[in-house]
């Protein structure tokens, strides 16, 4: 597939999830390193992950160098409201991407979970590393620490070159709005429609590290190529940032003045008061580093905002 030296070179590569957020931006980055691309989504007529017959026919006729495994539920809210069908795609999901790579004999495994794994953590314990005890407080979060397990068993037991990658919060256009930033975009190119000046904001204290996604899906694919088998590696921007900068920053970026309107309905059940990871192992094992501005990041969330607002009103005309 590719030298263990770092050289970039081409792969085919299945992606789980292709049509996604995250997943959109990752096929392009694949295409631009000349990658021969294999994309799964329901969008575009592939099985459902939770199908493990059919991933697995799909994995072993394909024949990627390398899978890379997006696919799953990441709403935080609906997890509450489903933790079955969560840990259904999120948990058996993952099962099966990983029985079927085994199977297959695919050679690398990229399995994105996420940094709700580590769940309340204290300030002494800032930045998180990936020593850190899997504390999740929500349904989603459990979900993605079980499929973590079944990587890890993936790679102890059966030899599979399974690498996680611990996502944290990342940011940029075509983003859903269920997320907080675009959400915030998206209510100030509302705003800008209808001349309304209040945003309507939930919690402001949180604090989060956010990355750009098209630097996220950088570290992804240099993952892949450097990455250890069978290790977790955080991908982060190594600060964190409160709500209420980003708010401040697309208030900014706004076409006149609003102002902030904290409502209670956007509170989630349990909120992290802050999270900050340490990437000191992902850059020092893939060369890896954050490039694009957090201001340049919501630029273009705003933008992309602004666009399919302006499509949303154009089609209720016609």
């Amino acid at each position: 597939m590719h030298a263990r030296s770092g050289t970039l070179v081409a792969m085919r590569a299945l992606v789980t999830g292709s049509r996604g957020f995250v997943g959109t931006h990752l096929v392009d980055h694949l295409n631009a390193c000349a990658d021969d691309v294999i994309e799964v989504d329901r969008v575009i007529g592939s099985p459902p992950i939770e199908d493990a017959g059919a991933i697995a026919e799909l994995i072993a006729e394909t024949k990627p160098d390398a899978v890379y495994h997006l696919a799953g539920q990441s709403d935080v809210a609906a997890s509450w409201s489903d933790p079955m069908g969560t840990f259904l795609v999120n948990a058996d999901g993952t099962l099966h991407v990983v029985r079927a790579c085994i199977d297959a004999g695919v050679e690398r495994l990229l399995a994105v979970t996420s940094s709700d794994i580590y769940g309340m953590v204290g300030p002494e314990e800032l930045p998180i590393t990936e020593h850190a005890p899997l504390r999740p407080v929500n349904p989603y979060a459990a979900s993605k620490a079980a499929a973590e397990m079944v990587c890890i068993q993936g790679f102890l037991g059966h030899g599979l070159g399974v690498i996680r990658a611990r996502a944290f919060n990342h940011l940029g256009p075509g983003q859903s709005e269920r997320f907080l930033a675009p959400a915030l975009a998206a209510r100030i190119a509302r705003n800008e429609q209808s001349g309304t000046s209040v945003v309507p904001v939930g919690n402001l204290s949180a604090r989060r590290d956010f990355t750009d996604v098209r630097d996220v899906v950088r570290a992804y694919r240099l993952l892949v190529i450097d990455g250890e088998p069978g290790e977790a590696y955080n991908v982060c921007s190594g600060r964190d940032v409160a709500v209420s900068e980003i708010a401040k920053i697309l208030l900014d970026l706004a076409k006149f003045p609003m102002s902030l309107e904290q409502d209670d309905r956007l509170f989630r059940p349990v909120d992290l008061p802050v999270q900050r990871g340490d990437n000191a192992k992902l850059r020092a094992t893939t060369g890896w580093a954050p490039e694009i501005d957090l201001t340049d990041t919501l630029t273009d969330t705003l933008e992309d905002a602004r666009n399919a607002q302006t499509s949303q009103t154009g089609d209720s005309h016609d």
